[in-house]
């Protein structure tokens, strides 16, 4: 999942760094700190269904697109 939200992020126009999605998340009633989407991003922390949740919301794709595989982006 990791990957996908790094790619969201970095597909997304205008691009959103790691510290504007703590600001989106932080406005959707989840704090994550820079440092934690980091390690989410890099394989080293799990993420919780609270946050898989208002990750998709912040980044705009579907929970089940962040789920995928595939390192398309058919679903952004």
């Amino acid at each position: 999942m990791g990957s996908r939200i790094r790619l969201a992020r970095e597909q997304a126009m205008p691009k959103i760094t790691q510290g504007d999605l703590c600001a989106r998340l932080q406005v959707l009633g989840l704090q994550l700190e820079r440092p934690a989407i980091s390690k989410i991003e890099t394989g080293y922390r799990e993420v919780t269904d609270v946050e898989v949740v208002a990750l998709a919301k912040a980044l705009d794709v579907s929970v089940a697109w962040l789920f995928e595989e595939a390192n398309d982006l058919g679903g952004l």
